[in-house]
């Protein structure tokens, strides 16, 4: 089954792994099913939804031209996070109908307090991973 196989590779393109903790937003009908599952079988359940009260260590967050304003999805977003947690900004892929332009992505990120990374391809849909800033250990 080739599908599913990409699907496991998008979870690796995605950095996901075994007993993560994955919250899914903005999720509609055009979201892609197999790599929701691919994710679902590599982390061993299931994706979390907005409700959660969890500390997540993945948001993946699906988001269109027209969805609303990405920066204050974004400031939402980064309150379950873990420290180390990243974001997935999921959008359909240029030409297609909801394109997000990357840099609309980067700049949306700053006031969050988020770092964009250049963006992976994942089948009909562009992967934008926004990371938080790392803190300096403290001393003992």
């Amino acid at each position: 089954m080739v599908a599913a196989a990409d699907a496991q590779n998008y979870a690796q393109k995605l950095g996901i792994a075994h007993g993560m903790v994955v919250q899914e937003l903005g999720w509609d009908e055009d979201t892609d099913d197999e790599l929701r599952a691919g994710i679902e079988e590599t982390i061993g359940s299931e994706l979390l939804d907005e409700d959660t009260d969890e500390v997540v260590d993945v948001v993946l967050l699906w988001w269109r031209d027209g969805d609303g304003d990405l920066v204050d999805e974004l400031m939402d977003v980064v309150s379950p996070l873990a420290d180390d947690g990243i974001v997935w900004v999921l959008t359909p892929k240029t030409g297609q109908q909801g394109h997000v332009d990357p840099s609309e992505i980067a700049e949306s990120a700053t006031p969050a307090g988020l770092t964009s990374t250049t963006p992976v391809s994942l089948g009909t849909w562009t992967g934008t991973k926004l990371t938080q800033p790392k803190t300096p250990s403290k001393q003992r």
